[in-house]
């Protein structure tokens, strides 16, 4: 007799297979988890690209790396490395790999222990082999096999050496050579210190199966899933989004009359299907205030407008900054497209609220007199100009913790084939025809750790981003010293960077930094504003001389009438960078702001 020991673990990979399952169920798609056949190609293919990030225990750059060289294509070949990629035994992952696509022979140590160790290519991996190898070799009794197990374990040697020998003598009565069984139980000791148990790590096996199925067969719902588990973790949804980008899964902005609570698979069109993102995943809204703002676009309808908004909501439960911070991530767009006016209005939307509710509780009619219901209940905004554009993505990244509307960069078109600047997309293909390969970047500084070496030297890696992803940048003394003052969170910069190939991903030393606004004013050579108006003309020319000289020619474009245009060449050479294009077109009288 014996107690049998059960392992309860409250894993958050169950909640995300649960929630994606909910999900696919919304599009009436049912998949029994527990039903499913353990050899599902498209599963495999995805584990052997090492395409697992997300992927319960699969997920590190290492771990990876060794399942593109593995390309596993059974169960026990998941079990296997979850047994394996541990202090200790990875050392063995190599020979395992080597064996399964037959460049190496496996090496059972006795024909006996052929049947143990063929599962797992001649590699002793789980406790339960231990106990076989004493069984079947040395006659060992099932308890007295765990006894041994235990005391490797432990690695006592007046225990170790009392176990030798009744390993020893008991392989001797079954015909093995004394001196091959002590070699063996040397073999089998030295690995029984780190053997793990092969059930819990089937579990686990069993886990990282169907989140790999789920990814690879309903990757929408899969990732919408992990969101959802993740909405309070902008770092975390971050990573994500840039796993979105990877897999072609399009994000969609919060929006006040499509956005749930939490993170829901959309109908984008035909059968495409993209994750709209969710309310409550904005930094400092809340989800039970994101709850009551959904709960009432459910109970009456889409909102009409941002009068109709304020009308609705419940002002108890909704307060300015959420307000706020709904506005900067665009959730109100499809209300009133100016995000800046909402934004600076949250106050009288909010004031607007409480009164609206105060009369509903009341059952009032106006006391005073002078003005309908209709009157009353319609709400007017105070008139503000609009952000440019760099003003609008720094506000949404922001409210969101990333940019996802647009990037910063992406005004910087122009300029940056023009200073051949490569992409961090593009990174990796270079790298793959030459190592060490000197890069330049540009990128949106997104936050700096620094650290100190053993000598005392401080060091920093700086978070960057542009259009095609984030990158990591590492910054050594000599150049973190002049380079500080740039390496703040906002800054647009341009890297000159050497990359190389790490475990994963792609590492790249800075040896200069330069604000992007000075190195395209540097790189420029022509931009034409098309004007409509006199006005316009002044305002331009008040906006330049604050911009001050640089290398940029202007032009201007006049409209004389219908099929004739007058083309004046300011005398100057100006400092215009991507943010004054933006101020440029935002004025009164300005067509269009095109570089040459």
């Amino acid at each position: 007799a014996g107690l049998v020991k059960f392992d309860f673990l409250g894993l958050t990979t169950l909640t995300i297979l649960q929630t994606a399952l909910n999900l696919m169920s919304k599009r009436d798609i049912a998949v029994e988890l527990d039903q499913l056949e353990l050899d599902d190609k498209p599963t495999y293919e995805l584990m052997a690209r090492g395409d697992t990030a997300g992927v319960f225990q699969l997920e590190s750059s290492g771990m990876r790396d060794a399942l593109r060289k593995l390309k596993p294509t059974r169960f026990e070949d998941i079990v296997a490395m979850v047994s394996l990629y541990r202090p200790g035994p990875m050392d063995n992952i190599p020979k395992y790999i080597s064996v399964k696509h037959g460049e190496e022979e496996a090496d059972y140590l006795h024909p006996k222990l052929q049947p143990i160790l063929e599962e797992t290519f001649g590699i002793m991996i789980y406790q339960e082999q231990v106990m076989q190898i004493a069984q079947v070799l040395s006659g060992y009794s099932l308890g007295g096999a765990d006894l041994l197990r235990r005391a490797m374990g432990k690695k006592i040697q007046a225990e170790m050496d009392k176990q030798r020998e009744i390993f020893v003598t008991g392989a001797v009565e079954q015909n093995v050579d004394k001196d091959q069984a002590s070699g063996i139980f040397d073999q089998v000791a030295k690995f029984a210190g780190y053997g793990f148990n092969k059930s819990h790590a089937a579990a686990y096996a069993l886990l990282a199966y169907h989140t790999g199925y789920l990814k690879a067969n309903y990757p929408v719902e899969f990732m919408a899933a992990i969101m959802t588990l993740a909405f309070e973790n902008t770092d975390k949804l971050g990573a994500v989004r840039q796993e979105l980008q990877r897999l072609g899964i399009t994000l969609l902005s919060p929006d006040i009359n499509k956005s749930e609570a939490l993170f829901e698979v959309e109908r984008i069109n035909g059968e495409e299907y993209g994750i709209r993102y969710a309310l409550a995943a904005l930094k400092g809204v809340g989800l039970s205030a994101m709850q009551s703002i959904v709960a009432e676009r459910r109970a009456n309808g889409p909102f009409k407008n941002m009068s109709d908004f304020a009308n609705r909501i419940d002002p108890s439960a909704v307060n300015r900054k959420q307000i706020e911070q709904l506005a900067r991530a665009g959730a109100f767009e499809c209300l009133e497209k100016n995000r800046r006016k909402v934004t600076e209005n949250a106050e009288k939307i909010l004031r607007h609220a409480a009164t609206i509710h105060e009369e509903k509780n009341s059952n009032q009619v106006n006391l005073f007199g002078g003005g309908s219901d209709s009157e009353l209940s319609t709400l007017h905004l105070s008139e503000t100009p609009e952000w440019i554009k760099t003003d609008e993505l720094k506000a949404e990244f922001d409210a969101i913790g990333f940019y996802l509307s647009a990037h910063p960069l992406d005004s910087y078109e122009a300029p940056l084939k023009r200073l051949k600047v490569t992409d961090i997309r593009s990174v990796p293909g270079q790298l793959a025809r030459q190592q060490n390969t000197r890069v330049q970047l540009a990128g949106v500084v997104l936050s700096r750790q620094e650290r100190r070496g053993k000598r005392g030297d401080k060091f920093a890696f700086v978070q960057m981003s542009d259009a095609t992803g984030t990158f990591e940048v590492q910054v050594y003394s000599d150049l973190l010293a002049p380079s500080r003052d740039m390496l703040e969170a906002g800054n647009l910069l341009l890297v000159t960077a050497t990359a190389s190939s790490g475990d994963d991903n792609v590492r790249l030393r800075a040896h200069r930094f330069e604000p992007l606004d000075e190195a395209v004013a540097r790189a420029s050579s022509l931009v034409e504003v098309h004007v409509k108006t006199a006005e316009a003309v002044e305002n331009i020319k008040s906006l330049l001389q604050r911009q001050g000289e640089g290398r940029t020619t202007i032009k201007l474009v006049v409209r004389v009438s219908e099929d004739r245009e007058v083309r004046l060449e300011l005398g100057k050479r100006w400092s215009v960078g991507a943010e004054g294009r933006a101020a440029l077109k935002s004025l009164a009288g300005v067509d269009d702001v095109i570089e040459q």
